[in-house]
């Protein structure tokens, strides 16, 4: 389906979206999942490999029928693309993800306007976005769900990743870039609203540390946030799990579980 960046301009790849039984019997006011991909990557891997359809049933099923829309929106522009999640010189993915998607899936279903029923989610690429969009637009997506995400958005070395967002690597830039980092904005601010899953690959060498590290920061800066390991490494061995593991949890943030 496509979503188009209205306010972004944002040239996105169409979004899939999981409408629970219970929408097509009349439900209305239903919370809603955003869900994003790694890098690179495409909206069908949670479809394929994620198992999201399988899960949600599921979920729906130990809950009455109740399940939220789940909008796996495309957060990268194209397979290879890489743009950091946030508003650059790469597009506004940020905007795209925080004010489009937010505003079609409003136009488009019948969900709820309260923030406390939308959360969003990811792995690898998408885990650092989620938690990237849950400290940058709080008001929109309160709940968040980090699979295998790293510590701050990267393209390379972080003399590349400012490079590439603003055109060169000056110290401007570069101290341009460290304000939009997870990391800093979890330091320089607290968030007593929010909450969020932190899971990963207890055999993910690379970005298990990272996971922790954000984990630590998020614990620090006031969120209600939780941390768990998956046997497995930086696959969906762990990511298409970790969000069975976490519906639970998930549903219980957006009204649909105690």
């Amino acid at each position: 389906m496509d979503v188009p960046g209205t306010v972004s301009h944002f040239d996105a790849r169409p979004a899939t979206v999981y409408v629970p039984a219970s929408y097509d019997a009349g439900a209305s006011d239903l919370p809603v999942l955003v869900l994003l991909t790694g890098q690179p990557g495409h909206v069908v891997d949670w479809i394929e490999g994620g198992r999201l359809a399988q899960t949600m049933d599921a979920f729906a099923a130990r809950h009455d029928g109740a399940a939220p829309i789940v909008v796996v929106a495309d957060g990268l522009g194209d397979t290879e693309a890489n743009p950091m999640c946030m508003d650059s010189d790469l597009g506004n993915a940020a905007t795209y993800l925080s004010v489009d998607v937010p505003q079609w899936v409003r136009s488009n279903f019948r969900v709820s306007s309260d923030p406390r029923a939308w959360a969003v989610g990811g792995y690898s690429y998408g885990g650092t976005c989620a938690l990237q969009l849950a400290v940058t637009a709080p008001s929109v997506y309160p709940t968040f769900l980090d699979i295998s995400g790293e510590d701050e958005q990267r393209r390379g070395t972080r003399s590349e990743s400012v490079a590439a967002a603003y055109g060169t690597d000056t110290p401007a830039n570069e101290a341009r870039f460290e304000l939009s980092t997870p990391l800093n904005i979890l330091s320089r601010n607290r968030f007593p609203d929010s909450a969020g899953a932190f899971v990963v690959g207890a055999d993910d060498e690379e970005f298990r540390p990272q996971t922790e590290r954000t984990f630590t920061a998020a614990e620090a800066a006031g969120l209600e946030v939780h941390y768990s390991e998956l046997p497995g490494g930086h696959s969906m061995q762990v990511w298409a799990p970790a969000l069975e593991q976490e519906m639970d949890w998930l549903g219980g943030r957006l009204g649909l579980a105690d």
